[in-house]
């Protein structure tokens, strides 16, 4: 993994191309769940890893948008969705949450609006066993918990979310209070110091220069163990915490 000053120095950055992510969300036994999809092992990008349906927006959702790259995304989650686990979400009932840009580093990269949707309580998923092995619904504390027990292996952007959506107790409390506020926009910066790796995020002190062992402020991810912890530490007021209270 390149450091960050590796990462300022590339002489060419690929271009993020625009995609979309949709958590779908039901009221379980246990409270707040959502679906998580298994990836194949051998899939180039985040191959083996639990992630929500998604993936890069094409010609035929632009143009079933009329062109409007927003509306373009909640077409392309719902189609994805469909794809991927035989669901599909009303782009209507969609709630952006956050919106993620792939760290320049990266030779495939993307520009990813992240959304959460509701299905019915009773919904089931459908893959095909090729891009995706295993589907499963789970509680979003209990992924949070397996995660952190090194027993759910994902990426940054899923684990943040999963942190981030675990303090709702249902679909209406989530949905009614994600509408409410601005989405956050996050653009990572991998780096590696002391002997660890993490992403940092905005307000971090070694973000802007991409190094990390420098003293202050900490806002970063983790990955201790194969488990990331997410550090929010001394931060300016002007950077929010990426996950709620």
């Amino acid at each position: 993994m390149n450091t960050g000053h590796e990462q300022a120095s590339q002489a060419a950055v690929a271009p993020a191309r625009p995609a979309s992510t949709v958590v779908l969300l039901r009221d379980g036994p246990d409270g707040l769940e959502t679906l998580l999809l298994k990836r194949n092992k051998a899939l180039l990008f985040a191959g083996g890893y639990w992630v929500f349906p998604g993936g890069a927006l094409e010609a035929g959702d632009l143009e079933q948008a009329a062109g409007d790259e927003e509306r373009a995304t909640r077409i392309a989650a719902a189609r994805e969705a469909e794809e991927e686990a035989g669901l599909r979400p009303s782009p209507e009932d969609m709630v952006l949450i956050s919106h993620w840009t792939t760290p320049v580093i990266e030779p495939k990269r993307f520009s990813t609006w992240i959304y959460a949707a509701p299905v019915a309580a009773d919904a089931e998923a459908r893959i095909d066993g090729s891009e995706i092995h295993a589907a499963r619904w789970v509680a979003v504390a209990q992924a949070v918990r397996e995660h952190d027990a090194g027993e759910l292996g994902v990426l940054p952007p899923t684990y943040i979310t999963l942190c981030d959506l675990a303090r709702y107790a249902s679909v209406e409390e989530l949905l009614r209070i994600e509408r409410s506020r601005p989405p956050q926009s996050v653009f990572p910066r991998f780096c590696h110091a002391d002997g660890q790796v993490f992403v940092m995020f905005r307000g971090d002190a070694g973000y802007e220069s991409g190094d990390g062992s420098c003293p202050g402020a900490r806002h970063r991810a983790v990955l201790e163990n194969k488990c990331w912890r997410y550090v929010y530490e001394d931060v300016a007021a002007e950077f929010p915490c990426l996950i709620g209270p």
